[in-house]
Order: structure tokens, then C-alpha cells, then sequence
């Protein structure tokens, strides 16, 4: 029995071609010895799915962090503007 499935032929699958084409061969293999395999198969797609996921999630928190930092430098810009100002001000009474 083929599971197509488990190893689809569009680019839009997240496990590298070459995972995809392993696990064709697998599935080519004899009953005892393909079952074994199968399942070692399955294993590492979850794991560079969970990667993948992971790896992701990473650099959505980098882009928030970059877009945090750049508000903070804003903000510190801008409040240092408005200290010098003031002090200015009360320099110049």
C-alpha cells in the first residue's frame, strides 16, 4: 500500500524533496524491512516539521524585537530631545 499522502509531489510540502524521495524509496522496500524504516521516516519529518515550526516562530520574535527596538530608539531620541529643550528653557530664565 502507497501513502501518497505522506509524500506529496508539490513544492508546497514543507519536508525537503529529498525526505519525499526517501520515503518513496522506502515505500518500494520489502514488508519487514519498510515497516522499520517507515517509522525511523516518520520521526525525522516530524522533527524537521517541529524545526521548521520552531525556526519560524524565532524569527517572528526577531522581527518584533527589531520593530521594538526601533520604537524604543524613537522614543529615547525624542525624550532626549525634549530633556535638552527643557533645559534650555530653564537655563535661559
Amino acid at each position: 500500500m502507497i501513502r501518497n499522502d505522506r509524500f506529496p509531489d508539490s513544492e508546497e510540502d514543507e519536508i525537503p524533496r529529498e525526505l519525499a524521495d526517501l520515503g518513496k524509496r522506502i515505500e518500494a522496500l520489502s514488508e519487514p524491512v519498510r515497516e522499520e524504516l517507515l517509522h525511523a521516516h516518520q520521526r525525522v519529518i516530524d522533527s524537521v516539521r517541529r524545526r521548521r515550526r520552531i525556526l519560524s516562530l524565532v524569527q517572528e520574535a526577531l522581527s518584533q524585537l527589531r520593530l521594538d527596538i526601533k520604537y524604543l530608539m524613537f522614543d529615547l531620541e525624542v525624550t532626549r530631545q525634549e530633556r535638552d529643550e527643557l533645559k534650555q528653557q530653564l537655563e535661559d530664565r
